[in-house]
C-alpha cells in the first residue's frame, strides 16, 4: 500500500511514540531534552499531517484509524515515562485518569461506530489535547534543567519546579477527566443498559 505525505506523517510519529518513552526512561546524558526534541518532533507531524491531509483532500481511512492512535500514543508515552521515573505528585493518578478517559472513549467510539455514527471532537476533547500537550513539554523543560549538572539550583527553587509542573499534569488530568465525562454525557444514548 502507497502511503500518501499525511499519513507517512502519521507513521512517523506512530513510531517516535516508543522512542520518547525509551529516552525518558533511559539514563544517560540530557535524556530528558532529548525526549522533549522528540516529543515536539512529534507533536508537530501532528500538526501537520491534518492540515495538509485538509489543505490537499488527502484523508484516507487509513490515516483516520491511524491518526487519533498516534496522537494518543505520544501523550501516553510521555505519561508512562513521568509514572516510571515518579516525576510529579500523584503521577500514577493522573495517568490513571489519562488511560481510563481513553479507553472510555475508545469504547463509545467503538459502539457509536456501530450504528453507522461518526462523533466529532468537541472543545474539551481540544482543550484536554492543549493541556496535555502544555503540561507535557513543561515538565519535560523542567526535568531537563533539573538534570543538567552546570546549574546550580537552590533545593527551594528545584522544590517550585516540581510543584509547578506537578500543578501543570493535574490540571492536564482534571482536563482529560472533565473531556471523558463530558464525552460520556454528550452519547450517553449509544451507551443506554436497555438498548
Amino acid at each position: 500500500m502507497k502511503l500518501n505525505l499525511p499519513n507517512k506523517l502519521t507513521v512517523i510519529r506512530f513510531i517516535l511514540s516508543p522512542a520518547i518513552l525509551v529516552a525518558m526512561i533511559l539514563n544517560f546524558p540530557f535524556h530528558y531534552a532529548v525526549a522533549l526534541l522528540i516529543f515536539l518532533i512529534a507533536s508537530i507531524t501532528d500538526y501537520f499531517d491534518g492540515k495538509i491531509a485538509r489543505d490537499k483532500h488527502l484523508i484516507t481511512d487509513f490515516g483516520k484509524f491511524l491518526d487519533p492512535i498516534a496522537d494518543k500514543m505520544i501523550t501516553t508515552a510521555a505519561y508512562l515515562g513521568f509514572t516510571v521515573l515518579k516525576i510529579g505528585y500523584g503521577i500514577v493518578w493522573i495517568t490513571f485518569m489519562v488511560l481510563l478517559r481513553e479507553f472510555i472513549v475508545a469504547s463509545v467510539r467503538m459502539v457509536v461506530a456501530s450504528e453507522g455514527k461518526v462523533i466529532a471532537a468537541n472543545i474539551w476533547g481540544k482543550t484536554k489535547t492543549v493541556m496535555q500537550m502544555v503540561a507535557i513539554i513543561a515538565t519535560l523543560v523542567f526535568c531537563a534543567v533539573l538534570d543538567c549538572s552546570l546549574l546550580n539550583l537552590s533545593d527551594t527553587l528545584k522544590l517550585a519546579i516540581e510543584i509547578f509542573y506537578s500543578v501543570l499534569l493535574w490540571v492536564s488530568g482534571i482536563f482529560t477527566l472533565i473531556s471523558g465525562i463530558t464525552y460520556i454525557t454528550a452519547n450517553k444514548d449509544f451507551i443506554n443498559s436497555n438498548k
